[in-house]
């Protein structure tokens, strides 16, 4: 089975699970949550070993989950930040695959910047496809430069990521995720828009 039928199948099944423990909340959230907690604390501890900066990783780790359930009382926000990233992997992975072109950075040299525009493209497609059925005004320039932020956010956390996997000489942070490879794979630009996005509420300027 070819790469990108592994990353497709396991999507279809990943996605609306996440869904579901976001929208039914309560001790499932928690749960949800904890055991996702607990996979990327032991990849990041597999990855780093013994490196300096280990403790760093777990005390971002903590920060980071403890933002994404705290938004779990904005559910739209919410929704809309685990979206756009996951649209902008998405169109990341296709957009890179099918016009390759220059490269985005040495430290990730996956990445190109047909990529990152196509990372872009698909987040904002899929959230104006989204908004039209949940009757929410998208078209703002809060929302849009929201937007923007987070998609970039997430593709900086991503290739962020990538850096420390490569310090560590590691292709994957595991293999729990078919096509995908570890948890840490698949949430990289997601445990940095979360705490970017609980920032942006805080201050009450920039919201979705």
């Amino acid at each position: 089975m070819s790469n990108i039928v592994k990353r497709i199948l396991s999507s279809i099944v990943l996605i609306p699970l996440a869904f579901y423990f976001i929208l039914y909340g309560s001790y499932m959230l928690i749960f949800f949550t904890i055991i996702c907690f607990v996979i990327a604390c032991y990849e990041w501890h597999t990855m780093t070993k013994k490196k300096p900066y280990k403790i760093y990783g777990f005390i971002f780790l903590i920060i980071s989950f403890y933002t994404f359930y705290d938004l779990s009382v904005d559910i739209i926000g919410l929704f809309f930040v685990f979206i756009i990233c996951v649209s902008t992997d998405i169109g990341g992975y296709v957009f890179g695959k099918i016009f390759n072109g220059p490269k985005l950075t040495k430290i990730s040299p996956n990445k190109t910047y047909a990529g990152a525009i196509g990372g872009y493209f698909f987040s904002l497609i899929s959230l104006i496809i989204i908004s039209s059925y949940i009757d929410y005004p998208f078209l703002t320039i809060q929302f849009f430069i929201t937007f923007i932020l987070i998609s970039t956010v997430s593709q900086i956390g991503d290739i962020i990521i990538s850096y420390f996997k490569r310090k560590s000489n590691i292709k994957n942070s595991g293999k729990i995720i078919p096509g995908h490879g570890g948890l840490l794979d698949r949430i990289d630009g997601m445990i940095f828009s979360f705490p970017f996005y609980f920032l942006i509420d805080l201050t009450g300027y920039l919201k979705i």
